[in-house]
């Protein structure tokens, strides 16, 4: 089945994504950066590293849900414009009080899209995601792995020019993540840039185009994925694949 038309008429990618000296902070105490990247627009981004490592605060950074102190984080087009055109899925989706229809439909509504033609899209998107038998059930009562497919349907329904996703996989079993993975590659191969925080190694050598690997904070080594697997540079990343504890 085809993929939805773009809902936004503005052809100008908002990428490249590019990060100077940004830095994240929490009273008084820096959690991430200064951070130097540039986000083209291809490719599915792959950030690794050990717990605490700044993986979910650097995805924040980007996204703007956290702001730079000390440096800056721009678009190719004016911030607002580009908070419109972007989306982040969580690790634990949240789901609204409404029916699978009515939640896949709600980004479409906020943007001022009629409720039938809203509604086509739903049903389109629900069907692509295997949720196409549940349009009348509540969100809430879905499984685990129905909720994190709805929630990427609701994040990918707008065709956003970049996905921000926080280990969206983490709580799933085998089934429920190659399903996930499908729309991934998928919405990838549509168009949608990714940048994605996993700790699931064959996931990362199934998915990265390219891999941001995170320590103490710091973009502690980037470059393609074959790369990185094949030879990573410094001694934290040889660990962290090997499967070490990295201290």
């Amino acid at each position: 089945m085809p993929l939805s038309q773009p809902v936004t008429s503005d052809d100008a990618s908002i990428l490249p994504l590019t990060l100077n000296g940004a830095s994240a902070r929490f009273r008084g105490k820096v959690l991430v950066g200064p951070i130097d990247l540039k986000l083209d627009e291809i490719g599915l981004t792959i950030l690794m590293g050990p717990n605490g490592s700044g993986k979910t605060t650097l995805l924040r950074l980007m996204h703007g849900m956290q702001r730079s102190v000390g440096g800056d984080v721009s678009w190719n087009v004016p911030t607002a414009q580009a908070m419109s055109r972007q989306a982040f899925v969580f690790q634990t989706p949240t789901m609204m009080r409404r029916n699978v229809m009515d939640s896949i439909a709600f980004p479409l509504l906020l943007r001022g899209m009629g409720r039938i033609k809203a509604h086509a899209h739903a049903v389109e998107w629900a069907q692509k995601i295997g949720l196409g038998d549940a349009l009348s059930r509540p969100a809430p009562f879905l499984s685990g792995g129905e909720k994190q497919k709805l929630s990427l349907a609701r994040a990918l329904i707008t065709r956003p020019d970049i996905l921000f996703l926080d280990e969206p996989c983490a709580n799933l079993d085998g089934r429920a993540t190659r399903e996930i993975e499908t729309i991934l590659l998928e919405a990838k191969a549509a168009g949608t840039r990714m940048v994605m925080a996993t700790h699931d190694m064959g996931q990362a050598r199934r998915l990265a185009s390219d891999v941001l690997f995170m320590y103490d904070g710091k973009l502690h080594e980037a470059g393609p994925a074959m790369q990185f697997f094949k030879g990573p540079k410094t001694r934290e990343a040889k660990m962290f694949i090997k499967g070490d504890i990295v201290e």
